[in-house]
């Protein structure tokens, strides 16, 4: 994680990208990806339904917007407002302020997923820190998808050629190419991704590396992330998977830290 870390200069703990970057290395200086196709084509099907379930054509802006984050309910926690110490203010208010505008629009609800979701982790994600990524181990990605030119054709597609609610099935106009070239069978009729199992990770040896570092945590000692609060989770078991993953997003924040702000880590040490 250090070593990723200090390569992307930002403290993101699931960098799986760096690891296959880095096997890919070995074979390849060049490679083709898909990045961009679920945005700009309607893959985040579990998204879309749920976002759909929870509102209707007269929810406010407001309300969308709530039920746009709890389609992300594993990036935050119910008390998230208590993870911090004294030196963050933190205010919900400001995360609905970033989303405002792919909502307080005339747009269908569905389509304002999709700005949201391109405008979200897409483009201040994964294309960022992929790109450092690449640039360290020397790799060149094209990611035909991200071509202008199917920026601007997904954007005229309707709804209904990307996600249909009913079967909850997305990527629709991709399914059809598929379909036409005879080529079907070579993908999975359930979405794959780089999802990590991360109670898994966290029961194995994720949360002894937290203790670890949180002995004496550089983001408790300037007052950054609240003692009480990590306290209070961090020995609990069967800990809920939001839980989880936010104390692994605290660690890599931990490390970003310790690597930039104090300088007391170096980027080759392992944890």
């Amino acid at each position: 994680m250090p070593k990723a870390i200090s390569i992307v200069k930002q403290p993101f703990w699931d960098l799986h990208w760096y690891y296959l970057t880095k096997e890919m290395k070995n074979f390849t200086d060049v490679f083709l990806s898909g990045d961009g196709g679920d945005e700009l084509f309607g893959g985040y099907t579990f998204r879309y339904k749920k976002f759909l379930e929870l509102t209707n054509e007269n929810s406010t802006n407001h309300e969308k917007i709530i039920a746009y984050l709890n389609c992300h309910e594993r990036d935050w926690v119910p008390d998230q407002e208590q993870v911090f110490g004294r030196e963050i203010k933190f205010d919900w208010n400001e995360i609905y302020k970033i989303l405002e505008s792919y909502f307080d629009n005339s747009l269908p609800r569905l389509t304002q997923v999709f700005l949201a979701d391109y405008n979200g982790k897409l483009t201040y994600n994964m294309n960022p820190l992929y790109k450092l990524i690449h640039e360290h181990f020397a790799i060149q990605n094209i990611a035909p998808i991200q071509n202008e030119g199917l920026i601007q054709y997904s954007c005229t597609l309707p709804n209904d050629q990307k996600y249909d609610s009913k079967l909850n099935l997305g990527k629709i106009i991709l399914l059809k190419l598929l379909e036409k070239y005879k080529v079907k069978n070579l993908i999975s009729s359930n979405k794959q991704g780089f999802s990590v199992n991360t109670s898994k990770l966290w029961n194995s040896y994720g949360k002894k590396i937290f203790l670890h570092y949180f002995d004496k945590s550089r983001l408790v000692e300037d007052q950054i992330i609240n003692s009480d609060w990590v306290q209070r989770y961090v020995s609990k078991n069967n800990l809920d998977v939001r839980y989880i993953n936010k104390f692994l997003g605290i660690l890599a924040l931990e490390i970003w830290y310790r690597l930039f702000i104090t300088k007391d880590l170096k980027s080759n040490e392992k944890l």
